[in-house]
């Protein structure tokens, strides 16, 4: 059986970055992991993509291979002696076949929910992205103009610190975590011209993230995407 579980396009991705409290994290975190800091601040990211061309163990999945993500994580990272894994912790993912979340949640052992979603994507003389879900009867949506040209990824950015993860780790238990890797090259991004977030916070993720309704991000960033391969292969600690 071939190492890759999952194979697909993540393209456009759209990340707003809140700042929030260590503390609000503490009851998400994984054991074996703690809270990464960028400039001594924790941050949740209110994520916007496309999941395309998707293919479990190499095959193909004809009805479901094409479908937005939204979902909110944070960010960790494991210390073992001298290697450092950065790596992500999900809050809540976010799909809209039913048959998807089912999957992932028994295979992944992670937080899918299905809702409706839908997407608008535009490109001409901008990129202009927008991604919508609907939860108790209000659609939610994250928008993006952003320019067409591609930039590298600059040293010690926000960038760098919240796209260069190669890991994901799952709280299994209290005292049991589920750690997998991730593969992709390093993506280019384009710079966000203008924006409009409208996300019920409470309903969608829990009351401690409520106050993130009245809370402007402090970067919304985007990155063009790639194909991206996630290991079958698991470790448990």
């Amino acid at each position: 059986m071939s190492n890759t579980f999952l194979k697909a396009n993540w393209e456009n991705l759209v990340m707003a970055n809140y700042e929030v409290e260590p503390s609000i994290l503490t009851p998400y975190l994984p054991n074996g992991v703690e809270l990464d800091f960028f400039n001594n601040k924790t941050y949740v990211s209110l994520v916007g993509f496309m999941f395309k061309k998707t293919s479990l163990f190499g095959v193909p999945i004809p009805f479901f291979g094409s479908f937005e993500e939204i979902n909110l994580r944070f960010y960790v990272k494991r210390i073992e002696g001298k290697k450092i894994k950065k790596g992500v912790v999900f809050i809540n993912e976010t799909v809209p076949f039913k048959i998807v979340a089912l999957l992932a949640n028994k295979l992944y052992k992670e937080h899918y929910i299905s809702i409706p979603t839908k997407n608008s994507i535009q490109i001409g003389e901008h990129k202009n992205i927008q991604y919508d879900w609907k939860m108790n009867e209000k659609w939610n949506s994250i928008k993006v103009q952003s320019d067409i040209n591609k930039y590298k990824i600059e040293p010690s950015s926000i960038e760098e610190f919240i796209f260069e993860r190669y890991f994901g780790f799952t709280k299994l238990s209290p005292s049991s975590t589920q750690e997998y890797r991730i593969h992709h090259p390093k993506w280019n991004t384009h710079k966000i011209l203008n924006y409009t977030i409208d996300c019920d916070f409470g309903p969608m993720y829990g009351n401690a993230f409520a106050d993130l309704n009245n809370q402007a991000p402090n970067s919304i960033i985007m990155a063009e995407g790639s194909e991206v391969r996630v290991n079958w292969k698991r470790d448990k600690f």
